[in-house]
């Protein structure tokens, strides 16, 4: 299994079978696992931090963009969709037409450091997932989640805060035994969301 990626670091776990569709759009860190029966596009541009998981059976579809910054994970099943086909005449819903008959918005998902989407949980296109956000099993998310906070329900509200003060230690230490440098990918969000 040979991919060409835009970048890959160290320890990154790939098992298979998984799809991974444009992987010169991919940029992979340091220390991440990709499960089986997993879906990547990597549309517009996928960028994954350092210590990230993408559990099995999930999807990340659409075409757009998509960060995952470190320390993030998607659980069994969890959707992030990109971009999707608009359904107000623009154009004909089906990708098996010619581009010109297609009408389709492509977006973003952007998950904040230190975020986790449990379940089946469901990302719509143009969300970003605050850090330190977690979502209960079988949410849809269809707005930005404030930092620290955990959301439930359909669409996710929230329900509680998180505590960051010891997470933000545990972050200092494994960065500082792995010799990590934090991944930064701030200017390539701050031009997706120049897009917006």
């Amino acid at each position: 299994m040979n991919y060409a990626f835009k970048n890959i670091g160290k320890e990154v776990n790939i098992f298979t079978p998984v799809a991974i569709i444009k992987p010169e759009m991919i940029w992979l860190n340091n220390y991440i696992i990709i499960s089986e029966f997993a879906y990547i596009n990597g549309g517009l541009g996928l960028f994954l931090g350092n210590h990230i998981h993408i559990s099995t059976h999930s999807s990340i579809s659409g075409g757009g963009y998509c960060v995952m910054e470190d320390f993030t994970g998607i659980s069994a099943g969890v959707r992030l969709v990109t971009g999707s086909a608009l359904f107000n005449g623009e154009g004909l819903t089906s990708p098996t037409l010619e581009q010109k008959y297609q009408a389709v918005k492509r977006s973003y998902v952007i998950l904040k450091k230190h975020s986790t989407l449990a379940t089946n949980v469901i990302v719509h296109p143009g969300v970003v997932i605050g850090e330190g956000t977690i979502v209960a099993s079988g949410s849809i998310v269809t707005k930005d989640t404030e930092p620290w906070s955990i959301y439930m329900g359909t669409p996710a509200k929230k329900i509680k805060e998180r505590d960051k003060s010891k997470i933000s230690e545990w972050e200092k230490r494994v960065y500082e035994e792995q010799n990590l440098i934090q991944s930064d990918f701030t200017s390539v969000i701050n031009d997706i969301l120049k897009c917006k």
